[in-house]
């Protein structure tokens, strides 16, 4: 099994007027959706088969707007931002992945939507697999792009890359240690996970910086990794009871960071799998090249 060189898992007021991330289309609605207990911001436009983006830690839904622009033309996109990260609320718990699906399910209830496709990346992978797993009468096609699923195959041999030590960054001081130094530490993902740093802009990493600077949004980006243990005994007991995923998924893996691996993964809990390679990315697939993320991801969707 070929791992990449640096193999990542890092998988909020108003945003900055400064900030320069690429800007949704007008026609983009946003909303504050009351769903299992917490509030989620919602971006919604586009009409025809629905698609749900979900995004990963050290972005927010924001990530996804070249994505959305091209999927809206023939999909009603829906793009939240994930408990307690981006402009959602900040819930006391719930950072397990099993309840964020329920966020999740509760979400596309809400806007009547029976039935979407799924695409995700990071930590939203992780949110992807537990609502797809539950509900695969839901999920049309799943995409997971650059990030491991707890518990599903080479899980355990993941862990013991030592780039990966953020996912054990605990204790009562961690959020006293980056208080007021989130740039700093948010950085360290930017850099080190990219093919080439200068990819993820200044205007973007000030951006995102400034969202998770919100008070409790760092403890619950914490609280996201914490919660890893738990997501791998729900989804080996998942995957257990349910079997395989049968629907066809993409996984997509970037040329310069998780590559073939993010088809291993895949293929430990579904069976009809086509294995993706974004060229010339690191992790940041959305801010290193969108263009062939957009391509790679809209023509699986249309394809019958």
């Amino acid at each position: 099994m070929r791992f990449l060189a640096a193999l990542p898992l890092l998988l909020a007021f108003a945003s900055p007027a400064w900030a320069q991330v690429p800007a949704y289309p007008a026609a983009f609605q946003t909303q504050e959706i009351a769903v299992n207990g917490t509030t989620l911001h919602v971006r919604v436009g586009g009409k025809g088969p629905a698609v749900l983006l979900l995004h990963g830690y050290g972005e927010t839904g924001d990530m996804w707007a070249p994505l959305a622009a091209a999927l809206m033309r023939d999909h009603r996109v829906i793009v939240p931002d994930l408990r307690g990260m981006g402009l959602s609320a900040v819930a006391p718990a719930g950072y397990d992945k099993k309840t964020q699906a329920a966020d999740m399910v509760a979400l596309l209830d809400t806007l009547k939507v029976d039935r979407a496709d799924v695409v995700a990346h990071d930590i939203g992978n992780m949110v992807a697999y537990a609502l797809t797993v539950q509900n695969q009468k839901r999920v049309t096609k799943l995409v997971l792009i650059d990030a491991p699923v707890p518990g599903i195959g080479p899980w355990e041999e993941i862990l013991k890359n030592p780039l990966l030590w953020h996912f054990r960054f605990g204790g009562p001081d961690m959020e006293r240690l980056v208080a007021g130094r989130e740039r700093i530490y948010l950085d360290r993902f930017w850099n080190e996970f990219s093919a080439d740093p200068a990819h993820f802009d200044e205007a973007s990493r000030a951006h995102y910086a400034a969202l998770y600077a919100r008070p409790g949004h760092m403890h619950a980006g914490f609280a996201q990794f914490a919660a890893f243990d738990q997501d791998a005994i729900d989804n080996r007991g998942f995957l257990a009871a349910q079997g395989k995923l049968t629907m066809p998924v993409l996984a997509l893996g970037g040329e310069k960071s998780f590559a073939g691996t993010m088809a291993v993964v895949m293929r430990a809990a579904a069976t009809n799998v086509t294995e993706g390679v974004v060229p010339a990315s690191g992790h940041w697939i959305m801010e290193e090249n969108p263009d062939a993320t957009v391509k790679l991801v809209t023509d699986f969707l249309a394809a019958k």
